[in-house]
Formats: C-alpha cells, structure tokens, sequence
C-alpha cells in the first residue's frame, strides 16, 4: 500500500496564481461613458433627444392650417428647378410663336400679355415666400427663446456648482488661486449683460 504523498510533494504546476487582466484606460472610459449616456432601461441621452426633437417637429407639421400647407407647398415648388424648367420652356414656346416662327398664330406680338403674367404670377409667389418665411421666423424665435432659457438655466447650475466647490474647499482647508472666483461665484442678470452689448455697439458706432 502505497503512502499518501504530502501536500507539498505535488507539482507546482497544478497550482497557479490566478493572473489578473490588465485594465484598459480606454475600456474604463467607455464604460464610464455608457453608464452616463445610457441608462439601463432606456435609451440614450442622444436617442431620446433626437426622438424627442422629431416628435416636436412632427407636431408642428400637423398643426399647420390650411393655408399654410398650400403656402408651403407652392414655396416649395417654386423653389424648386422643375419650376425652373417648366417656366424656361413656357417663355421659348411663347417667344417663339409670338415672334412668327412657328405655324401657329401669334396672340402677344408686343408681349404684354407675357408681362402681366410675369408680374402677377411675381406678386403671388412673393407673396407665398413671405407666408412661409413668417411661419419659418416664428418657429426659429421659440428655438431662440428656448436656447436662452436653457443657457439661463446652466449659467445658474454652473454657479451654484462653483459655490458648493468652493464651499467644500473652504472646509476642508484647501486654497483656490482664483482672483477671479469671486465674480464667478455671482449670477449674472441677462439685462446687465444685455445693456452692455447695447452700450458697446452704441460706442462701436460711434
């Protein structure tokens, strides 16, 4: 009968350090930037912005009236270089009947009637343009007021930020060589920053 060998008779192979996979900046910092931008059970920070811009632009699409679809689609056509085309050809053809190089009769030989339908054909499509521009202005001045209110809103997070920083600093005896924390510390009013724009272009001007 053989003996039991001792524990420290067996092979050294049979036992291995457990090796330790190396950890990648790059990996970490994906990894840090899913967890951030991703949540769990939902999509993305940018996924739901861009579905959630979509479905606004969806909205304002279906809550146009009748007269401003026609408007946008006559602006649309007329902006367009089938609208060109079509017009280029109308103007040859008439030109060329008119001016007796066709067996056709001419009906404008002084080409007035060509005029008059320039001009009014001029006045509506401006017309149309301008409807449409006017809509157009009105969407971009809510973008703009809503771009204000969110830069409003971060120029404050950003300060009350700055405040809690320098509070924790000041507690646990840390110094901040910043000569300029002070004023970074106080809210800005936008009619402040407002009426120096406006005194800076008045002595621009002047």
């Amino acid at each position: 009968m053989l003996a039991p060998q001792p524990v420290h008779c067996l092979h050294r192979a049979s036992v291995r350090p457990a090796t330790q996979e190396p950890i990648h900046p790059a990996r970490v910092r994906v990894g840090m930037e899913q967890s951030f931008t991703k949540p769990p059970d939902g999509p993305s920070v940018v996924a739901r912005n861009i579905q959630a811009l979509l479905l606004r632009q969806s909205r304002e699409q279906e809550s146009r009236t009748l007269q401003q679809r026609i408007a946008d689609a006559i602006t649309r056509a007329a902006g367009s270089l089938p609208f060109v085309y079509v017009h280029l050809a109308v103007v040859v053809v008439w030109t060329l009947v008119n001016v007796g190089w066709t067996p056709l009769k001419p009906f404008d030989p002084t080409f007035v009637l060509l005029a008059t339908a320039a001009s009014v054909e001029a006045i509506f499509l401006s017309t149309f343009v301008l409807v449409t521009q006017n809509r157009m202005q009105r969407e971009a001045d809510r973008r703009a007021d809503l771009d204000l209110q969110i830069s409003l809103l971060t120029e404050h997070e950003l300060t009350r930020v700055i405040q809690l920083v320098n509070a924790i600093a000041e507690k646990v005896g840390a110094q901040l060589p910043m000569p300029e924390l002070e004023e970074l510390q106080r809210d800005i009013s936008p009619e402040q920053v407002l009426d120096a724009i406006d005194k800076a272009s008045t002595n621009g001007r002047t």
